[in-house]
This record gives C-alpha cells, sequence and structure tokens, in this order.
C-alpha cells in the first residue's frame, strides 16, 4: 500500500514538471481527457530527431481499439485496488 501512495506522489511531482517545461502539450491531452477519442477519430503521430530525419504515421480509431483501451483501464484499476 504505501509504494502505491509513494508512487502516486512521485508521479504527481514528474507531471507538474512536465507541464511546466510543455504547458501546450500538458493542456492538449487535458482537453482530449475531457472529450475523449472515439471511433472513427484520427490520430497523427510524427518524431522529429535532432539529425533532422522524421518518423510519422497515423491511424483511424476503430472499435477494437477502444475495447484495447478499456482493458487496459480496467488492467490498471485493478493493480491500484492491491
Amino acid at each position: 500500500m504505501f509504494e502505491n501512495i509513494e508512487m502516486m506522489f512521485k508521479l504527481k511531482k514528474a507531471w507538474g514538471t512536465f507541464s511546466k517545461n510543455h504547458p501546450g502539450v500538458a493542456g492538449f491531452f487535458g482537453q482530449v481527457g475531457r472529450r475523449g477519442i472515439g471511433e472513427g477519430a484520427v490520430l497523427d503521430m510524427k518524431i522529429s530527431y535532432p539529425d533532422g530525419t522524421h518518423l510519422e504515421t497515423n491511424m483511424r480509431v476503430n472499435q477494437e481499439d477502444l475495447e484495447l483501451v478499456q482493458m487496459l483501464r480496467e488492467l490498471a484499476a485493478k493493480q491500484q485496488k492491491k
């Protein structure tokens, strides 16, 4: 139990630092969390490396993706109860 509380404090501190360093990204995550991601939404991802190369992809969210996310949420909730 104590380990979970300690980890929660570490995560809270790390999130605070992340939010301070990257306010736009933290705000984006907050908006997505409030609105959610539904079937048919398109996720675009791009990574730009310091050497100038880029990797890009996207995906259209389908029902199976949403089911996977729900399973992961349930698993995380069970782990928190331990």
